[in-house]
């Protein structure tokens, strides 16, 4: 049992797994540009019709943006000490990232 935690053997299962794996996905993928199932919408096994709304490229910066600080904000959040002297930055920071994220989400006419 211990010789297949090595690396080498480790490579190899899961390098075989991996190639059966894309051996069986060949038979659903789509094949080629010209194929008419490439482009359809899924959602969760329905094709649902397509919808003519684009976001624009302000709009779309803005969401990453909001989704970029939200992450961040839960990164420093979870590192803020647990002693009560602390708890104060981690509440200006809360409010800060609160603040920014109310900017952010706000809509603006394009």
């Amino acid at each position: 049992m211990l010789s297949l935690l090595s690396p080498p053997i480790a490579f190899v299962i899961f390098f075989l797994l991996l190639s059966l794996g894309y051996i069986f996905i060949q038979k659903y993928i789509s094949r080629g540009p010209d194929d008419p199932e490439k482009y359809l919408p899924y959602s969760g096994g329905q094709n649902i019709p397509p919808v003519e709304v684009r976001l624009s490229y302000r709009r779309f910066f803005r969401i990453g943006l909001l989704f970029g600080i939200a992450h961040v904000a839960v990164l420093v959040l979870a590192t803020v000490p647990l002693d009560w002297d602390a708890h104060w930055i981690g509440l200006v920071y809360l409010i800060g990232i609160s603040i920014s994220a109310l900017v952010l989400a706000q809509t603006k006419p394009d």
